[in-house]
């Protein structure tokens, strides 16, 4: 049988997302920006409305309809509530947590709160009206909502903390600043909010908080945390949970985003063969019972990423041309020298 669409959301650059969705089903990628280079790696790219415009909902409702999909997927941060809210409402089925998961997850602060009343370790946070005075240094001041390592700021003292608290111009909170090594652990949980996996990586190099460079790690503490996390919160869809392992005060969780992350190649590449994260993704939206397999992966593996682009012609169609004639050249296999 022929395995329903899956409808991706807010793709953007995102090419190696959409074209691993393509490869298995019929895919439909929807972004604001006509202009957005992963939609046309799908077979159906529309541009829809903002995310905060009512109309937004009801225009992936009809795409669901049209094209008969079976799993709709957020490649950004900005819509997540609004398609938990959809799922709980039977409206779209879509791959992210229930709403009060998705609300407190997005709200750094919210989530700190979460994951301590479920028991799972986080850094000591306070917000900018707490006794700064009382609380011990470095710390990070960053948006309750922020995304991209925007307006993060290190500060070593309360005069510090107090100052980047008023400079940021949106809610902050304040955050021990981590020691250690920071790393991520890429899950994904089925229909149930059980745990399916989790993929552990290094971070060797972050752009603007996307991970670009890392090294899928075989680290059992990391996945049982990152398991223990998923079911605690019954995460549906994937999810990226980063943490530092501080000399302090050891493994700590300082974000969690319920959608694929950065380093969505590492998971892939690591995976078992036929249990990618897209091809559990369109088995479960067919109806399949896919079984957990908690720690199952390859490690040793690195990724980097890199950049790429498109020529269109005047209507936004791709012109088939090529900075380089045939496309990117397979890479060399030449040792350094």
């Amino acid at each position: 049988m022929t395995p329903p669409a899956v409808l991706l959301t807010g793709v953007g650059k995102r090419y190696d997302i959409v074209a691993c969705f393509a490869r298995l089903t019929k895919t439909v990628a929807v972004d604001p920006s006509a202009l957005a280079p992963a939609q046309y790696a799908a077979h159906v790219r529309v541009a829809v409305p903002r995310v905060d415009d009512p109309a937004y909902i009801p225009a992936l409702e009809g795409l669901c309809e049209q094209h008969g999909v079976g799993a709709v997927l957020p490649l950004t941060d900005l819509d997540i509530e609004h398609l938990a809210d959809a799922r709980a409402q039977g409206r779209l089925p879509a791959f992210v947590p229930s709403p009060e998961v998705a609300r407190a997850t997005y709200d750094k602060y919210e989530a700190h709160l979460l994951l301590a009343r479920l028991g799972l370790p986080s850094p000591t946070t306070v917000l900018p009206d707490a006794d700064l005075d009382a609380i011990g240094y470095p710390v990070m001041v960053k948006p309750r909502r922020g995304s991209g390592a925007r307006s993060i700021h290190l500060a070593r003292d309360a005069a510090q903390a107090r100052f980047f608290a008023d400079y940021i111009q949106e809610p902050v909170m304040v955050q021990r600043a981590m020691q250690g090594p920071e790393l991520s652990i890429d899950c994904l949980g089925d229909l149930r909010g059980r745990c399916i996996n989790a993929i552990p990586r290094s971070m060797i190099e972050s752009r603007g908080g996307e991970s670009i460079k890392g090294t899928v790690v075989a680290d059992n503490e990391l996945v049982a945390l990152a398991k223990r996390t998923m079911e605690a919160l019954e995460v549906t869809g994937p999810a990226t949970i980063q943490v530092f392992r501080d000399p302090e005060v050891g493994l700590a969780i300082t974000d969690v985003n319920t959608r694929f992350g950065g380093a969505f190649p590492a998971p892939v590449y690591a995976s078992p063969p036929g249990r990618s994260y897209p091809e559990l993704i369109v088995a479960m939206a067919a109806g399949e019972e896919v079984e957990p397999a908690v720690g199952e992966f390859r490690a040793g593996l690195t990724f980097t990423r890199y950049y790429w682009q498109l020529e269109l012609d005047d209507q936004l169609a791709p012109t088939g041309r090529d900075i380089v004639p045939g496309g990117p050249p397979p890479p060399s296999r030449e040792s350094p020298g």
